[in-house]
């Protein structure tokens, strides 16, 4: 299986269970992984052949932006939904980092994979 992986998109999203996390949006970073075939983008040289890297980062960032969720758990499943309206991915992997939310840890990650329905 081929694959796409974006790596450390910087977005930020209105996203906690505490009510200081609610007053302002916070800095996440995504990942994301894609799986699906490749090898008619690699004979044609074609983005229409293939899934729009630019294009994804942004239905990204606006389910991010647009988002009020309390869980990193249920943006994730939101996020992997948005990526399933492309029809040529067959699984999918998203990890969000919220850093500096935990005291003495760097940052929590949640990591979903799905395959496509």
């Amino acid at each position: 299986m081929d694959k796409i992986t974006i790596q450390g998109l910087q977005v930020k999203s209105l996203i906690g269970v505490y009510d200081w996390e609610r007053e302002a949006k916070q800095p996440l970073l995504i990942d994301v992984t894609l799986g699906l075939d490749l090898s008619e983008a690699a004979k044609s040289d074609n983005v229409a052949d293939t899934v729009h890297y630019a294009e994804l980062a942004l239905a990204i960032e606006q389910v991010c932006e647009n988002s009020e969720f309390q869980l990193l758990e249920s943006l994730a499943a939101k996020i992997i939904s948005q990526l399933f309206t492309y029809p040529s991915i067959d699984n999918a992997s998203v990890s969000i980092t919220k850093p500096n939310i935990i005291p003495n840890a760097d940052a929590v990650t949640v990591s979903l994979y799905r395959e496509a329905p």
